[in-house]
């Protein structure tokens, strides 16, 4: 494998590759979805499949021809989480949200230019929006989670991430850099951000950062629901709600 894929190309493919697989989690990914989702050959992306199985890092059903996330990454996974893992102490504040709301409830962590959905707990309310989910990921910029952070990191970062991230190709014109910048402002304005059905039609969401001990914003608790429930006059009530359990994670997170 390093032969062919030299130094730090190797390396990124594989982070490429390790997060197609993840986001497909739990249902598994097939090799030619991974090429695709990676832009790599279908022989290349099958290379590294296959390397990184052979190390544990994936497992591969034969059977139904998906690769899943091997064991070696939940070992390794069980070891970070001392130091990255904050779902423990999130977990009251997500269920809070749930129950307070009647929504769907979720706490996602950054992961460089994008956020991953690492906590949800369903509301009570029986229609529910699916968009979001346990390892999803989304770019920075994209679904309430990822705006509210990036509208609070240092506003040179975030240009420095609009001028190279390309959100337009693959999630249309209300993901421009211009746009994004007007709903930034409207996110630091408001304290928290609004998506109102961007990814998919009538589906809504709405999220505050929770920012670790250097002030940086580096979580995220957020909500989403059907359209109908975020009325005019319901979204301050829930921006309110969810700055305040947003501001007592952070609090917590500096202890």
């Amino acid at each position: 494998m390093s032969e062919s894929l030299p130094g730090a190309q190797v390396v990124g493919r594989i982070g490429q590759v390790l997060r197609a697989v993840s986001g497909a989690m739990p249902r598994g990914i097939g090799t030619t979805e991974v090429a695709r989702a990676t832009g790599l050959a279908r022989p290349t992306a099958h290379r590294l499949l296959s390397s990184l199985a052979a190390e544990g890092f994936l497992d591969h059903d034969s059977k139904a021809a998906r690769w899943h996330l091997g064991p070696e990454l939940y070992l390794m996974g069980s070891v970070a989480a001392e130091r990255y893992d904050i779902t423990e102490i999130a977990r009251d504040h997500v269920r809070a949200l749930a129950e307070e709301t009647g929504e769907s409830a979720f706490l996602s962590a950054r992961r460089g230019d994008e956020t991953v959905c690492v906590l949800r707990q369903d509301g009570s309310f029986p229609i529910r929006s699916f968009v979001l989910y346990e390892g999803k990921r989304f770019p920075l910029g994209v679904a309430s989670a990822g705006l509210v952070i990036l509208s609070f990191l240092p506003r040179d970062a975030a240009e420095r991430y609009l001028a190279h991230a390309d959100l337009k190709e693959h999630y249309g014109p209300e993901h421009a850099p211009d746009r994004i910048r007007e709903r930034i402002e409207a996110t630091r304005s408001a304290g928290y951000a609004t998506n109102p059905g961007l990814l998919v039609q009538g589906s809504w969401g709405m999220g505050s950062a929770v920012f670790d001990a250097a002030g940086q914003p580096a979580w995220a608790l957020s909500i989403t629901g059907i359209e109908s429930r975020f009325s005019p006059e319901r979204r301050p009530i829930l921006g309110r709600l969810l700055l305040r359990h947003a501001h007592a994670l952070s609090e917590k997170l500096k202890r």
